[in-house]
């Protein structure tokens, strides 16, 4: 390949940093996206400029905003990078038959959808279920993924949306910390250190008001992941806001308690989550259908 024709089609990774950061305007977004540092793309960034010899964003302070050729160019690039996207989702899609992959929170996967699964592979050994984790919504049709677990709202872009089951959250501590803090009702909590999760701030003071105590609420801990949140609980740390869900096999071995069985129902919920044209996959229904019972089981109402 001629020199020219090389620098006319610049790496993909650059091409997919600029089209992110053209759609959000945001260096740090971009990052976020790429699993990049904000140096990185900056440079990549920089790297294409130097390449088409234009500058594409103008810098203001810590914003960048499009430069006329920038957005020009971003048109033109921007539907070509999701095409690519596109068409490899679709090439992935076409694995063996009965083969899946499901992107899941860590937690969850961890605790609720991973030790399930050998109940449903075991029935059906033609089937094959990979999991990885993701915390950020993506593409869903153009990832190769064939579902996702999604908590919120049922506002995944273009997916189809299966309700699993509510988020139920109740105040846990371990054994020792009850022994030394007597807690036998809400407002006997003020002035415990006090942890939660680092997405879910507002668990405690919802928790409170519940229980009609109005007292400001101060976290001692904010933890990124549940799994790091129980563990700190379990050493002593304080009392954590935890999903019951993921915390069963610390409730029924005894190495966390519920002080106060006063749970907080979220207004958000777990989904599962797919590509509309998957449930013409009968293997993939039956996946579906399997997750979904699962969970069903699980909700408030299901007795």
């Amino acid at each position: 390949m001629s020199d020219l024709r090389r620098r006319l089609l610049p790496p993909i990774g650059v091409l997919q940093s600029f089209v992110i950061a053209a759609r959000h305007e945001s260096v740090s977004v971009a990052a976020r996206e790429t699993g990049l540092t904000q140096s990185a793309v900056s440079r990549q960034i920089a790297q294409l400029e130097e390449i088409v010899g234009q500058p594409l964003f103008r810098r203001s302070g810590r914003r960048i905003v499009l430069t006329d050729a920038g957005a020009t160019y971003a048109a033109a690039v921007g539907p070509a990078i999701d095409a690519i996207r596109r068409a490899t989702g679709e090439a992935m899609a076409k694995r063996r038959e009965g083969e899946f992959t499901i992107a899941t929170l860590p937690s969850f996967g961890m605790r609720w959808l991973a030790p399930r699964l050998p109940q449903l592979t075991s029935a059906h050994p033609e089937m094959v279920v990979n999991i990885a984790a993701r915390i950020e919504q993506f593409e869903l049709a153009a990832s190769g993924f064939d579902a996702a677990i999604h908590y919120g709202r049922p506002d995944w872009q273009n997916a189809a949306h299966d309700l699993l089951f509510p988020e139920e959250s109740v105040p846990v501590c371990a054994p020792a910390f009850l022994a030394t803090h007597p807690i036998r009702q809400a407002g006997d909590l003020i002035g415990c250190p006090l942890l939660g999760q680092s997405q879910r701030q507002s668990a405690w003071t919802e928790w409170f008001a519940l229980n009609g105590v109005t007292e400001s609420v101060k976290l001692s801990g904010r933890y990124d992941h549940f799994m790091m949140l129980a563990q700190a609980a379990v050493s002593g740390g304080g009392v954590a806001m935890m999903p019951r869900f993921l915390i069963e096999q610390e409730l029924t071995s005894g190495a966390l308690v519920i002080p106060v069985d006063r749970p907080l129902q979220s207004r958000l919920a777990y989904y599962l989550v797919y590509p509309h044209d998957r449930l013409g996959y009968p293997l993939f229904r039956l996946l579906r259908d399997w997750i979904v019972g699962e969970a069903t089981r699980m909700r408030p109402d299901a007795g």
